[in-house]
């Protein structure tokens, strides 16, 4: 398959099931929202060493919240649900209880269609208040009023946690480094329209690709050699002489057809760059299906009209 000028090679990536959840934080203006978004969302790139993948979904008006203030909504993913709550629990502490008129809402309401389990939010940060806090039942829902020294914590008691998918990704193949992250971004550009997904490394790109297993015992993680450029004729490469950067976009969804959607959003975002972006070819990492059930055609993925 050929678009632009730019091959789309016959091959996938390999996701796997993760557990899902969305917060909503607000506070007197975005700046402040971003401020607890960002800190709430640091070392959250890779479950391999940070437990937890995190990141801005979107930026809201204060319309689109419960509160009515300006927000952002965060995305969080772990391998399981004991690990997601804590590093909820953990990082809500940490970094929205500390942030300065900052407020935290449930982000998944309940559906007939998805299996939503509910869980604390600040339904055990209240304890901060230590006896001071109160609450309050409103359709439904219970709220945490938690005093602090620059007046209240407004907190909602649970968020919901839904069934996802983590490990969504696309390589990008250039002649240079500049042009490959210039292609990346563009593609980042592009991806952060897309709703229910995020990208969690810095920037949303990853040049730090991985394999399964190491040479050393201890690693269980190594450096994807077939995709290293200063590799070529050292290693089996998967790149052609004329190939001196590579760089991975990952995707956590909370269903696959937003992670396709993102996917096909990206790829063609890059070509349209067309043939002078440098870009001559897009792959994606997988490991012959044994990591996870999710299989992302990129043919399939790029032949289905949006």
């Amino acid at each position: 398959m050929i678009i632009n000028h730019i091959q789309i090679a016959d091959t996938f990536a390999e996701a796997f099931n993760m557990r899902g959840t969305r917060v909503i934080i607000t506070a007197q203006n975005h700046k402040w929202a971003y401020h607890a978004a960002n800190a709430m969302t640091g070392f959250a790139t890779s479950v391999i060493g940070c437990g937890v993948e995190a990141g801005i979904e979107r930026e809201l008006l204060a319309d689109e919240t419960p509160d009515g203030r300006p927000g952002v909504s965060v995305l969080m993913f772990a391998m399981g649900s004991k690990v997601l709550m804590q590093q909820l629990e953990t990082r809500m502490g940490q970094c929205i209880l500390t942030c300065p008129t900052a407020a935290a809402f449930g982000g998944i309401e309940p559906s007939e269609e998805l299996e939503i389990d509910q869980i604390s939010l600040g339904k055990h940060l209240r304890f901060f208040g230590d006896g001071y806090q109160t609450s309050k039942l409103i359709d439904g829902k219970r709220y945490w009023r938690i005093p602090v020294m620059d007046g209240e914590f407004l907190t909602e008691e649970t968020t919901g946690m839904v069934r996802a998918i983590g490990g969504g990704n696309f390589l990008i193949l250039a002649t240079s480094q500049a042009q490959a992250l210039h292609a990346a971004e563009t593609a980042i550009e592009s991806m952060k329209q897309v709703p229910d997904v995020i990208m969690p490394f810095p920037g949303g790109v990853v040049r730090s690709g991985s394999k399964v297993g190491s040479k050393y015992p201890k690693m269980f993680a190594s450096t994807n050699d077939a995709f290293c450029p200063t590799l070529k004729g050292v290693v089996n490469s998967e790149l052609s002489p004329d190939i001196e950067s590579v760089m991975e976009i990952v995707i956590d969804g909370l269903s696959f057809e937003a992670i396709v959607l993102a996917m096909r959003v990206g790829i063609q975002a890059i070509c349209d760059l067309g043939p002078d972006s440098g870009v001559k070819r897009i792959s994606a990492g997988n490991y012959g299906g044994k990591l996870g059930p999710h299989h992302f055609k990129l043919h399939e993925i790029m032949g289905i009209k949006s």
